[in-house]
């Protein structure tokens, strides 16, 4: 029999906590509530099963963009977050910090459900982009080394790991060096679906990689828009299958 997936709801608000409690485990999903980003942080264990994070921007003490952040530097758990506030900054702002997702109250619970779904079928089919050839573990481009075995990326004595979707993109980018990649061939190859022109999803997550890559955000050099059509790596990449 399939383990139930497993929803973690964090919300001040009685209501909907109960409400969405009840509607998910009516769906079969197994519940978890917290009334605090606090209380989430406390509880949740990167070990434990935990599918999706329902998580309020507009909580009490630390709200839910600095959850979302501390989320990240320990799990690439998918979260879908919830506001009040109709003004799309804070949906810009919570995909640049890493979310998945965004749903403004108040909502339909059944177009709540379709995002989790959504979002969770994705995870069950998206691939992690391989390099072209097995044989070579390391990518070398502009002052960057990327370690394809543990996914670290080398800047100097710096040195990061990256999360599935930003290595993903970023594999993309350095299978292709110099070639156009338009906006529709980044979505369908790192989301699954097709982007739409109100998508915003492929720029912001194009520019969360620039800051790993230490990219100026105004004026940048290594991934550079390309007006109407998309982006462009402009750095040569060299493979190799020793650290140098």
């Amino acid at each position: 029999m399939t383990k139930a997936k497993c929803i973690y709801v964090v919300d001040d608000d009685d209501e909907i906590r109960s409400l969405l409690k009840t509607y998910l485990e009516k769906h079969q999903f197994e519940v978890l509530v917290a009334d605090s980003g606090e209380a989430f942080l406390a509880d949740f264990n990167p070990q434990q099963q935990v599918d999706l994070v329902i998580l309020d921007i507009m909580l009490p003490g630390e709200d839910g963009f600095s959850v979302c952040r501390s989320l990240r530097t320990q799990s690439q758990v998918p979260v879908i977050m919830l506001t009040a506030n109709s003004d799309e900054m804070d949906r810009i702002i919570g995909l640049e910090i890493g979310a998945d997702d965004y749903l403004a109250k108040p909502f339909n619970p059944r177009e709540l459900l379709a995002r989790i779904k959504a979002i969770l079928r994705r995870m069950e089919h998206t691939e992690v982009i391989e390099p072209p050839s097995t044989s070579q573990r390391f990518y070398h481009f502009a002052q960057f080394k990327l370690d394809t075995l543990s996914r670290e990326l080398h800047f100097g004595e710096e040195k990061e790991s990256l999360s599935g979707a930003d290595y993903n993109l970023l594999m993309l980018f350095l299978a292709s060096p110099g070639e156009v990649l338009t906006r529709e061939h980044i979505a369908e190859n790192t989301r699954g679906r097709d982007s739409t022109p109100l998508d915003r999803f492929i720029d912001v997550h194009v520019s969360r990689l620039r800051q790993r890559l230490h990219e100026d955000a105004r004026h940048p050099q290594l991934i550079k828009t390309v007006r109407g059509q998309g982006y462009i790596l402009t750095a040569t990449v060299e493979c190799s299958d020793y650290d140098h």
